[in-house]
């Protein structure tokens, strides 16, 4: 019996070996928008795809990014100054792709563009502060998706859409996590009802990585502004021991962090040149040994691991 399903196993993820390297054709006649180019997996990605030989659009949030980008990449690769937070900027965006790529329509559309801070415990952070992220990650993103859906509904192409790990479990307050958890839920409604048009809708889920979103001593300036920000009341419950252990796990958070970023841009990659692309990829040895199998465990189990690994407040119970 356990042979039988030993063989079962081995000839399921054979099948699946096979139809994930089957690749679209016609590459290099394809155009991509990429959102968020300056640096990081956006960076990344859009070098890779210009390898690759597709025709990369790259929307860069300045111009020193954009002239960065156009210094390490051929000629075929174009930039725009995009401001995912500005409606303006989203607009002029969108109307400079439909120019570039015409009649054939926008074959993918890579939401990248992400901030990560301010981020720290919910009670030390207000409403701007939560918008700051939302802004960028969710609300920006959802604009620029409408903007151009038209174009890839066109092309009968490809939405990916960058997510996190804590898109599925979060270990952190502020906006962050609300804004991940906010696109998967945004990219399962488009996925259902983009599938009788032929586009594929993919989520990428990395885990830690060092991109230029935020190094560990943007995360503890960050930490320390909104202790700051914070009122006596809230500075007495938590305490000056709990912002130093706060601080520490932030640290040692960021020791663990990958700096290969392939491992999520070869995600990317796959999702909009297989032709059968996955759902979801999970991208980071954390996320795949760690934080997704948490994602599936009972509730009070995950709880009473947070508690056991996160620092107190000094008027704990």
């Amino acid at each position: 019996m356990w042979l039988y399903l030993a063989v079962l196993v081995g000839l399921y993820h054979l099948l699946r070996w096979y139809r994930e390297r089957q690749v679209v054709s016609h590459l290099r006649d394809k155009y991509v928008f990429i959102t968020g180019c300056d640096s990081g997996f956006g960076n990344q990605l859009a070098r890779q795809l210009d390898l690759r030989g597709l025709r990369v659009l790259a929307g860069c949030l300045t111009e020193q990014g954009a002239e960065q980008l156009r210094a390490k990449t051929s000629d075929r690769l174009e930039t725009a100054i995009l401001d995912v937070t500005q409606t303006e900027s989203i607009t002029a965006a969108a109307q400079w792709v439909k120019e570039h790529v015409g009649d054939r329509g926008l074959w993918g559309l890579v939401n990248n563009a992400g901030v990560s801070v301010p981020s720290a415990p919910n009670e030390w952070l207000t409403k701007e502060d939560f918008m700051k992220i939302l802004d960028v990650n969710l609300l920006g993103l959802i604009e620029v998706t409408l903007s151009l859906l038209p174009l890839v509904r066109k092309a009968r192409g490809r939405l990916v859409n960058v997510a996190s790990i804590m898109g599925r479990l979060s270990f952190i307050g502020g906006g962050y996590a609300i804004s991940k958890y906010g696109v998967e839920a945004f990219s399962d409604s488009l996925r259902r009802e983009l599938s009788y048009f032929g586009v594929k809708v993919a989520v990428i889920e990395p885990g830690a990585f060092r991109t230029g979103m935020a190094s560990s001593n943007i995360f503890s300036r960050n930490v320390l502004e909104m202790w700051n920000q914070s009122s006596q009341e809230v500075k007495e419950a938590y305490g000056e021991k709990f912002l130093e252990s706060y601080l520490e796990n932030t640290r040692k958070m960021n020791k663990l962090c990958s700096s290969n970023l392939s491992s999520v841009t070869d995600c990317m990659e796959h999702a909009l040149t297989s032709r059968h692309p996955r759902t979801r990829y999970s991208a980071g040895w954390d996320a795949k040994l760690i934080y997704l199998p948490m994602s599936y465990m009972p509730t009070a189990l995950v709880d009473t691991i947070m508690y056991l690994c996160s620092p107190k407040p000094a008027k704990a119970v």
